[in-house]
């Protein structure tokens, strides 16, 4: 059984998210960043951890790029030229959307009161608005951003757009956008998510 270290209504969201698709048994150590307890395994106090038997990966990313690896599933094999888009969109969710809202997050209240510059958070809302521009103009046909096969970067961009709502940053009232959130939403590994992040509130 995989062990996820991490309070659920952070990035570890993304990893239950994903077991939740793969359909592998997990359990939760709610350990909220900065604590004794992910320190102990990531010198940053980030979270979340993914422990596999002696093996514990650190950062949401790369935990979701093992699992989807190791288990063969909602992934393109590495160096094929599907893996590089796949890759790409990862990448584009990382430092646009999450960016955006990460940096908010720092001046709100993440960082210590006199090293926020709320001013920012201007500069964040445009910069998370062009994106959702980017990600409509890149959205193809499919349901999702890499066509019919739903993978790491459609996991990364729907965390993105919960984390949206909860900042009170604009996401669009409809559209292509829009029905590509619903759908993400609608699926069950994402209700299941959900659900346990709710009942451990």
């Amino acid at each position: 059984m995989y062990k996820i270290i991490g309070f659920p209504q952070t990035r570890a969201m993304r990893v239950m998210w994903l077991l939740e698709e793969l359909g592998e048994p997990y359990e939760i150590d709610p350990a909220p960043p900065q604590s004794d307890t992910i320190r102990a395994v990531n010198p940053s106090g980030k979270v979340p951890a993914l422990v596999d038997g002696d093996l514990t990966v650190t950062e949401s990313i790369a935990i979701c790029t093992y699992l989807t690896d190791k288990h063969g599933r909602f992934t393109f094999a590495a160096g094929t030229p599907e893996r590089a888009i796949q890759d790409s969109f990862t990448q584009f969710a990382v430092d646009v959307l999450e960016g955006a809202l990460w940096t908010a997050a720092k001046n709100t209240f993440v960082n210590p009161e006199e090293f926020r510059a709320p001013d920012v958070k201007k500069a964040c809302r445009y910069e998370f608005a062009q994106g959702l521009e980017t990600l409509s103009a890149r959205l193809g046909d499919g349901p999702y951003v890499m066509g019919e096969t739903f993978t790491v970067p459609d996991i990364i961009i729907g965390h993105c757009a919960g984390w949206a709502v909860a900042a009170k940053f604009d996401l669009p009232p409809d559209g292509p956008v829009y029905d590509y959130f619903k759908r993400l939403r609608s699926r069950d590994g994402y209700k299941a998510m959900t659900a346990k992040v709710k009942a451990a509130l």
